[in-house]
């Protein structure tokens, strides 16, 4: 089995010209799948979160020769996928010129669509309290509950105060229970 890269080695090798793409290709391959389902419980569909990643990782090409190493890298990512989620639903909300209800209604629609969702499961009536949520408490509730990011991490990567953050999280959890105990 390899031994895992360290962020900084592969950081080392993307500066260097010669290992620049292989490493580029390390750091995909060590963060795509989390950053896939980060995105994945933002936007919903498959596709869309391909699309996501993808630009993402463009952003990630671009910018990482200009990483100050101020945070980790994979908060610097996180930071990244949660920004372009963010562009991408506010996109899907102009596009038609609909209201963010609207969107919510879609990625319901969506989570309710999807194939590997069965409406007797847990998991099931999880992801639809989940997109009942407000866009600040849906992304800080997958992030703590799904990615296990300590509020410290967050508040680098939304920007915001662990008061705030752990405020958040609380009020999703309530709304949630809410949402899984209301008889149907």
């Amino acid at each position: 089995m390899p031994v895992a890269v360290i962020d900084s080695e592969l950081l080392q090798q993307f500066r260097n010209p010669a290992t620049k793409e292989a490493a580029y290709t390390a750091i995909i391959k060590k963060y795509q799948e989390k950053l896939y389902w980060h995105i994945r419980r933002m936007v919903v569909n498959h596709e869309d979160t391909n699309d996501v990643l993808q630009n993402m990782f463009i952003r990630v090409w671009k910018g990482l020769e200009n990483f100050r190493e101020d945070s980790q890298l994979y908060t610097w990512l996180y930071k990244i996928a949660t920004n372009e989620c963010l562009t991408f639903l506010e996109q899907q909300k102009r596009k038609g010129a609909i209201s963010f209800d609207k969107v919510e209604a879609d990625l319901t629609n969506k989570v309710k669509a999807d194939e590997h969702f069965d409406a007797k499961k847990l998991e099931w009536k999880l992801q639809l309290a989940i997109q009942q949520l407000p866009e600040k408490q849906r992304l800080v509730f997958n992030l703590r509950y799904f990615d296990e990011m300590p509020y410290e991490e967050m508040s680098r990567v939304l920007e915001t105060s662990e008061g705030a953050l752990k405020a958040s999280y609380h009020h999703a959890v309530k709304k949630i229970e809410e949402f899984i105990l209301r008889p149907e």
